[in-house]
């Protein structure tokens, strides 16, 4: 018997060569729009909510839409070799380091005008007329759940490289749930603050920091439910689960991050000590 191969369909390299996808020019754009937006909308634009609205669900359609094929991708055509999958861990790494840069520059600002305080603050830390939150009331309980949160997830991914599928939905769905309470109730810490992020640079740097650790903790969210929905679909396997370990160092990050905005943001400058 006679077999014909084209060794033109088979590649010769354990690389992943992405064909041509509209994602990356397309979320470019949506992100552009909801950037824009969002400071015509804080700065009162007629129509600048609608816009936000706009730009939000642009962004959240080409996320869904980018990770479907990516989805695809690594499920059913088999393209996530050992070695793209070496190569995604970096990528995620770095990811979490430039992630990392963007508190870092926060932290700054904040040490900055804590150590020093100008003397058209007060020249005191927290400013004068500044009422700082209770840090053993709401914060301390979204540190508990944010740390419990943490400590689920990783039962879960243990659960899953022993090949025990129940256990791994049973601490992917405690996380996404502790994930969604501790949101919650930063929303409700914001609308009882006695102070705004206009009440000067204390009011900025709390809301900025806390605020952009709440986008993460969001999207974070969003990560965990993702694999959450592949590993009830059976695309995640005790072999096969470079997503799920991405979104969980994802997570941790957030934990740590929120550990040191709890004991600088909150602890620290309600203490009397700066």
């Amino acid at each position: 018997m006679n077999i014909n191969i084209n060794r033109s369909q088979f590649q010769a390299h354990p690389y992943h060569l992405v064909d041509p996808s509209p994602w990356p020019i397309s979320m470019s754009f949506a992100l552009l729009v909801m950037a824009i937006s969002a400071v015509m909308y804080m700065q009162g634009f007629p129509f600048g909510g609608y816009l936000l609205n706009l730009g939000t669900i642009l962004v959240a359609t080409g996320m869904s839409l980018w990770f479907r094929d990516v989805v695809v991708e690594s499920t059913y055509l088999g393209h996530h070799t050992e070695q793209v999958k070496r190569g995604i861990t970096l990528g995620i790494a770095l990811f979490i380091v430039s992630e990392l840069m963007a508190f870092v520059s926060i932290f700054w600002a904040y040490f900055h005008s804590s150590l020093t305080p100008a003397i058209e603050i007060g020249g005191t830390w927290p400013p004068l007329g500044i009422n700082t939150l209770d840090p053993l009331a709401i914060p301390l309980l979204n540190t508990i759940l944010l740390l419990s949160s943490g400590a689920f997830i990783t039962f879960a991914h243990h659960a899953l490289i022993k090949g025990n599928r129940r256990s791994a939905i049973l601490g992917s769905i405690l996380t996404i749930i502790f994930a969604v309470l501790f949101t919650a109730l930063q929303y409700y810490e914001y609308a009882e603050a006695g102070f705004t992020i206009a009440d000067s640079i204390f009011g900025t740097v709390f809301y900025c920091s806390t605020g952009l650790h709440g986008f993460h903790v969001i999207v974070g969210t969003l990560f965990i439910g993702v694999q959450f929905y592949r590993l009830l679909q059976h695309h995640i396997t005790k072999n096969h689960h470079i997503g799920m370990e991405g979104a969980i160092a994802y997570w941790h990050f957030v934990d740590v991050v929120w550990l040191f905005l709890y004991a600088f943001v909150y602890l620290w400058a309600s203490s009397g000590l700066l």
